[in-house]
């Protein structure tokens, strides 16, 4: 062979592995920005994902809060009924002490708002 065809081939061989390595370099690069690309995406759903779940938490603890305010309320009627009811018993009872008409000898009195106890 003649040292021109063999520098022939080496050259070529030459051109043909760079070009192999240029075009493996840019197929790497293009996945390298494919995967960031991939990735950008994937963090914006999760922020999405993350603001929903937020909104959901605080969604949830505005109801939890309301639930509360709503049982202290409740129960705030609960006692100030208690306070009325032991009110007009005082009364009752006081407007029984004033009537003349009612016995007061009696230790026990029935009570009235019991009609099967009245029967006896």
């Amino acid at each position: 062979m003649d040292a021109p065809i063999i520098i022939a081939i080496v050259i070529a061989v030459a051109v043909v592995v760079i070009l192999v390595a240029l075009v493996s370099r840019k197929s790497a690069a293009r996945r390298e920005e494919e995967a960031r690309y991939s990735a950008a995406q994937t963090r914006d759903l999760a922020q999405v994902t993350k603001v929903e779940a937020d909104r959901q938490a605080a969604e949830a603890d505005e109801l939890a809060a309301r639930a509360e305010h709503q049982r202290l309320s409740a129960e705030q009627q609960r006692l100030e009924a208690e306070q009325q009811r032991a009110e007009a018993n005082d009364l009752h009872a006081q407007a029984d002490e004033l009537d003349p008409d009612v016995d007061h000898t009696a230790d026990v009195e029935p009570d009235v708002s019991d009609p099967d106890r009245t029967r006896g």
